[in-house]
């Protein structure tokens, strides 16, 4: 099931500095972000192998999620707020705010063949 984990802020006078270095489990091979989202829900798959930690970096928007057990939904407002999004996680993202930038970590290359489009009944 997808994990909600804290990242390590440093904050003094000058503002924030939030670390991601030695928290990702894998390695990163792919980096996007998505921003001026409408009402539209983004996502709606899962994976064969790749394993996502997303990070809303600007604004907030709500991941939904379902394992084949259990769903559950996270909000993502804050920037030091990283959700694991593990292979077998089908997700959803809505309820982007206006400024929002969600940006996502993955440990594999676009590969369509990775992508499972059918939801858990």
């Amino acid at each position: 099931m997808a994990e909600l984990i804290d990242l390590k802020t440093f904050t003094d006078s000058r503002g924030n500095l939030t670390v991601i270095e030695r928290v990702i489990p894998f390695d990163i091979k792919r980096i996007f972000y998505i921003y001026g989202v409408d009402d539209s829900v983004r996502g709606g798959h899962r994976h064969h192998q790749t394993i996502q930690a997303a990070i809303c970096i600007q604004g907030s928007c709500r991941i939904n999620n379902h394992n084949g057990k259990s769903e559950e939904a996270f909000l993502l407002d804050h920037p030091s707020k990283c959700l694991m999004i593990n292979p077998e996680d089908w997700h959803t993202m809505d309820q982007f705010s206006e400024d929002a930038i969600l940006m996502v970590l993955a440990s594999a290359y676009f590969d369509p063949q990775d992508y499972i489009y059918e939801p858990y009944t």
